[in-house]
């Protein structure tokens, strides 16, 4: 990870000529200060080359066929995973309390819901053949 610095958007200069900067602390910022620009999106389609495509598909084919040692690539796989572990921003203790407490009081409430909609449902039944 490089140190550097982006601007945050709409900030405006100090009349010296720089611009007041933040260090992204969120996958959302992240991505924007990774992109390099912080002007709006220009709105331009990517386009595929379908030949390239096809001639990337066969020598892809090639290549794992060639590729014999399963060792190799579990090792390999499991390098890959914990680099892609290591880019995960993971909550903290608070954020992990706050988001246990909203999924069991949600879990709760709908419990409850369900419950009375199944205790309804029996005494229309009742009511209706009884």
């Amino acid at each position: 990870m490089s140190d550097e610095r982006e601007p945050r958007h709409g900030a405006a200069d100090e009349g010296d000529g720089t611009a007041a900067v933040s260090r992204p602390s969120g996958k959302r910022s992240a991505r924007r200060a990774r992109s390099g620009s912080t002007s709006a999106d220009t709105g331009s389609i990517a386009t595929i080359d379908r030949t390239s495509l096809k001639k990337d598909k066969t020598a892809g084919k090639a290549k794992r066929e060639g590729s014999g040692n399963p060792f190799k690539r579990l090792i390999k796989f499991l390098r890959e995973v914990i680099a892609e572990l290591r880019k995960v921003i993971w909550p903290n203790r608070k954020q992990m309390v706050t988001y246990t407490s909203v999924v069991l009081v949600f879990v709760v409430f709908m419990v409850a819901f369900i419950s009375g909609l199944d205790v309804a449902f029996v005494k229309g039944v009742d009511w209706l053949f009884g």
